[in-house]
């Protein structure tokens, strides 16, 4: 997300700068749009960017934020005017700049394989020329950035389920009760067809949601909230339901479900939480002179 946006809104200067070294993963970046106090409103920001001669000026904080600490480069979206969506601009900052402050790593359920750290901003200081696009245009590069970022953790979803699924058949191949494999039960059959349908279908709506995004339909943003909404949703419950399958086994760390239990969950509240998804999906379908979403 933030490469893509450095990419597609950065002067040339910066994309002379970073973007070979992103693109090549030599370089890696944050993208810092979540605060203390503003989440799924992420429109009421507070953290500002003033102009002082040819420099911006950045004082505030960003909260939950990937990799921090561990990047070389933040995408920082910040106030610039009035209040809302059109007052947000987006910057390029230097992860390392004066006046940057990280806060502990947290202690998370899940995805214990990157940091996610709090950020402060205080008088850190940039080249004007790190500002992405124009001033009032950051809120709409995030949230165009947020609908690839969607299908990215749709996709993780889905992966994280099929390996549980997998993980799952072989156990009940196995594992023997009663005289007989657990794949000889009906009803444990019946959950893994169950499981292997809707992990299908909502492999198939991420592909449909990325091909609307590739293809630039004016309904992309809908498609891809439907897709990480649904996607998400099916990848916590097939990782569930494989742990089910393991009965005892599933619960402990020896065996691999406890983690991809663990690590799906929070799929269902990146990029926007599930809630947020069917907001943006409701308020489409029922827009005057929408197109129909088939």
């Amino acid at each position: 997300m933030a490469t893509w946006m450095i990419a597609s809104f950065g002067t040339d200067e910066v994309k002379a700068q970073y973007c070979d070294e992103l693109v090549m993963g030599q370089l890696l970046a944050s993208y810092c749009l979540t605060e203390p106090g503003s989440g799924s409103d992420a429109a009421s920001l507070k953290t500002k960017a003033v102009l002082e001669g040819d420099e911006y000026v950045i004082s505030g904080s960003k909260m939950f934020i990937s990799g921090a600490g561990e990047t070389d480069l933040l995408v920082v979206m910040a106030r610039t005017g009035e209040d809302g969506p059109k007052g947000i601009s987006a910057f390029v900052i230097d992860a390392n700049a004066a006046g940057i402050e990280y806060g502990k790593a947290e202690e998370k359920m899940g995805w214990n394989a990157q940091p996610t750290r709090l950020i402060s901003f205080d008088g850190v200081r940039i080249p004007k020329q790190n500002l992405l696009g124009q001033e009032g245009e950051g809120f709409k590069f995030a949230m165009m950035g947020l609908d690839g970022g969607r299908i990215n953790i749709a996709t993780c979803s889905i992966g994280t389920a099929q390996q549980a699924l997998n993980t799952a058949k072989e156990y009940m191949r196995e594992r023997k009760q009663f005289g007989k494999p657990l794949a000889a039960f009906q009803a444990l059959q019946f959950k893994l067809a169950d499981m292997n349908t809707e992990l299908v279908a909502a492999r198939q709506m991420v592909r449909l949601a990325a091909f609307k995004l590739d293809e630039k339909n004016p309904e992309r943003t809908t498609y891809c909230a439907m897709a990480k909404r649904y996607a998400t949703d099916v990848g916590f419950k097939v990782c569930d339901d494989a742990l089910q399958l393991h009965g005892g086994y599933g619960y402990i760390k020896e065996y691999p479900l406890e983690r991809h239990f663990r690590d799906v969950r929070v799929h269902q509240i990146l990029e926007g939480t599930n809630e947020i998804m069917r907001l943006i999906i409701g308020r489409r379908i029922l827009a005057e002179g929408s197109q129909e979403i088939l």
